[in-house]
């Protein structure tokens, strides 16, 4: 008896995780957030270097915190702000600390402007009397503690002010601001879009002075959207943005001076006719400041060091490329001013150390590797910290080393994605690791060794989640197309039988500098990937030419010709995964969002005979119709290089379109305009071509909000079976046949 008891037992546990494992994802289950990961929430490391905060959030209570935590004991030490106790603010959604961190600027009630931009409410909060003050009746931009947190400059209505926080009283510090003209030290569209940043103010060491770049957009010619909304008339949305070719903004820089209320231009000694000021930054030197200047083509990029005292200017960096120099955020200023710098003139993004006069002490690190980020450097141990691919170009460690370049020690043990946040005093870092097999794990480490201190934080939970559903591995590889082993990962289905053949869905971005392959933890898109694999797709992914991590030379190969080195890797990659015995080379589709748009759509038509459908969300259409800053970076200007632009524009190529494409666009996309679509659209109507396509109304770059995201990928999902599935649901209703007449 007890041995039949224990074969029944085994029978129904291996029943159990043969049910447990064929559970299927659904489109659904993605985008209702079943497969969310536990995160850390603006993290920031406290001055003490002991301690770190992070904002809570209590979904009963409705109300949000600031906790902060010890890191030894990973404990919460206290609750620092709570807006359960503040009458003003219910709910706040960011926090930043000033220098001494007894004073804290809440935001409340934004509301987003562009990628990066927003609208909000924002209160200081004073940590020792627990009082709060609102900084401006108004919804404002960028709020910035001054040094000694007695001051908060802002931006509203395009002009700058600065609150005294002890008199209550604000100052207006330019008068010029207005809309679609002039804005003062806020980004204008394209700086924010392409530069990365949108405060382009800054105190100095003292206090007593702002730098600040002035945007004059007078001559940048507008561009408007339809707002579509739910009245019974469109408003339209009116901007500007430079594409390819047309007027910039003009940039000066200026400095106010707190003391005498006034403001001076900054006048470098060389004449730019034409540039950008993508970065400024005060030195340990309160009169000191440093800007970055760049030439239109941005293969030129100056680093200047002004003396607001003597209002001279010293340019103690030049640097020149041929192609193009990618603007960073790594410029560290040292005690004496020597300065860390990353370049990639050696062939390699590396770290270098120069003197307060520009002069090369040493080159920091060297290889045939790329350094990915750069963290920061520790006086007390003279090291600094940096993340690299030294691993392979598709994981990320994290390691240190000397300022002279010698004792490198790799801290994180892991492979996979590693990514660090130090704390402030540098004695502890709070490591991020994931892999294509493990969900993000938060553990604290010691950065003198990197040595495991303890566990903050898992998804175990949503692993074991995951063990109940049916998943493929994602296999990493390498694939040789036109004379480069390119990075690939592959998804087969989960019942995979090599003797069958199977159609081959291929995604991919394949923008400069860019990596789609690459070992870390799923984001949506790949559970839409298993998804499609349960179905009985292969999925793959490729980086071709002109992606990143694998040295200048790989990544600016596209140079002048975006679209053409890029196309011919996918197609050739086509073609080699179709002779393989288990794809059906009659039954290939890709797809991509953006410039992956813009890809797929040149590989169908480009690729005729090797691909039978294709998908493009938001493409680029014609690089003619997009910013100047992103796009002359690669291609300089339709002036100066038309056959660049057209020869691998979509709209050119119409004519060779054979398969099946559908074409997807949100109305309200500021970035790549809904334009790119319509203008492909009418070339194909033209051409008599037939293809499918959605306009999702008043919805970004990003096609979100709603139901949005999932209409989307069921129609998507939905044109693919429609296109490649033909075979599969043949199968499947065999199968239910073979399968009712088993059971008969």
């Amino acid at each position: 008896m007890k041995h039949l008891k224990l074969s029944v037992f085994f029978c129904l546990l291996t029943t159990f995780f043969l049910t447990a494992q064929t559970k299927e994802i659904t489109l659904e289950s993605i985008w209702n957030g079943a497969f969310r990961t536990e995160r850390m929430d603006v993290l920031h490391s406290m001055a003490n270097g002991q301690q770190y905060s992070v904002l809570g959030f209590n979904r009963a209570a409705r109300t949000t915190t600031i906790d902060v935590y010890d890191y030894k004991t990973l404990e919460k030490v206290k609750t620092l702000v709570n807006s359960g106790t503040l009458d003003a603010i219910p709910y706040f959604t960011d926090y930043a600390f000033s220098a001494d961190e007894n004073k804290v600027i809440l935001a409340t009630n934004e509301e987003a402007i562009f990628r990066r931009s927003s609208l909000g409410n924002y209160y200081v909060y004073n940590v020792d009397d627990k009082s709060i003050t609102l900084i401006d009746e108004d919804k404002i931009q960028e709020p910035t503690f001054s040094p000694d947190g007695s001051q908060v400059a802002f931006a509203k209505n395009n002009n700058l002010y600065v609150k005294n926080l002890e008199s209550g009283e604000t100052n207006q510090i330019t008068q010029d601001g207005k809309k679609n003209v002039i804005i003062n030290g806020i980004t204008d569209w394209v700086y924010e879009e392409e530069f990365s940043f949108v405060r382009a103010f800054e105190w100095n060491t003292e206090g007593n002075k702002i730098a600040f770049i002035r945007f004059d957009e007078s001559k940048v010619p507008e561009f408007s959207m339809d707002v579509y909304g739910k009245e019974l008339y469109q408003t339209q949305h009116v901007f500007k943005y430079p594409k390819a070719g047309e007027a910039n903004s003009e940039v000066s820089l200026h400095i106010y001076d707190l003391e005498t209320n006034e403001i001076r231009e900054v006048k470098v000694n060389k004449t730019y006719s034409d540039f950008y000021i993508p970065r400024i930054e005060w030195t340990n030197d309160p009169n000191i400041l440093s800007a970055h200047y760049m030439n239109r083509h941005q293969n030129e990029l100056d680093l200047w060091l002004i003396n607001a005292k003597s209002n001279t200017s010293n340019l103690v960096l030049a640097e020149k490329d041929k192609a193009y120099i990618d603007v960073t955020d790594n410029l560290t200023f040292l005690k004496d001013n020597s300065f860390i710098w990353t370049s990639e003139k050696d062939g390699f993004n590396h770290i270098y150390h120069y003197d307060k006069n520009g002069k090369l002490i040493n080159q920091i690190t060297k290889g045939n590797w790329e350094v990915t980020r750069y963290y920061g450097y520790d006086k007390n141990s003279n090291r600094i910290f940096y993340q690299s691919v030294e691993n392979g170009s598709i994981n990320r460690d994290v390691y240190s080393i000397k300022l002279n370049g010698r004792g490198k020690t790799r801290l994180t043990k892991s492979d996979g994605t590693n990514n660090a946040a130090f704390s402030a005093d540098f004695s502890y870092f709070i490591n991020t690791f994931s892999s294509a097999t493990t969900p993000p794990e938060y553990t604290l480490n010691s950065s003198a060794s990197g040595n495991l201190i303890k566990s903050i934080k898992d998804n175990d939970v949503l692993a074991q989640k995951l063990s109940d559903y049916k998943t493929s591995k994602k296999e990493f590889s390498t694939i040789h197309v036109n004379g480069n082993d390119l990075n690939m990962w592959m998804i087969k289905p989960a019942n995979f039988d090599a003797s069958k053949q199977y159609p081959l869905f291929m995604t991919q971005y394949s923008g400069p500098g860019s990596q789609s392959v690459s070992n870390k933890w799923n984001s949506a898109n790949d559970y839409w990937f298993q998804h499609l694999a349960q179905q009985g797709y292969v999925v793959v992914c490729v980086d071709g030419r002109g992606t990143g991590l694998k040295g200048a030379t790989f990544k600016k190969v596209t140079q002048n010709e975006l679209g053409k080195y890029e196309v011919e890797d996918q197609i050739a990659a086509a073609q080699q995964l179709g002779a393989l015995p288990y794809i059906d080379a009659s039954r290939i589709g890709i797809w991509g969002w953006s410039y992956g748009g813009f890809m797929s759509s040149n590989c169908l038509f480009k690729g005729n005979d090797v691909f039978k459908m294709a998908i493009a969300v938001a493409p680029v259409s014609s690089w003619r119709f997009y910013d100047t800053i992103y796009t002359e970076r690669y291609m300089t200007t339709p002036q100066e290089n038309a056959s660049g632009y057209d020869d691998n524009s979509p709209i050119n190529h119409v004519d060779k379109l054979k398969g099946d494409f559908l074409l997807v666009h949100g109305s309200g996309d500021d970035n790549v305009h809904l334009q790119n679509t319509m203008r492909l659209a009418e070339a194909l109507i033209q051409a008599d071509k037939q293809f499918d396509w959605a306009v999702y109304p008043d919805k970004n770059h990003g096609i979100y909000g709603g139901n949005t995201r999932l209409h989307l990928y069921k129609k998507m999902t939905r044109f693919i079976n429609n296109t490649l599935g033909d075979k599969i649901v043949k199968e499947k209703e065999e199968d239910k046949m073979k399968e009712t007449n088993i059971k008969g």
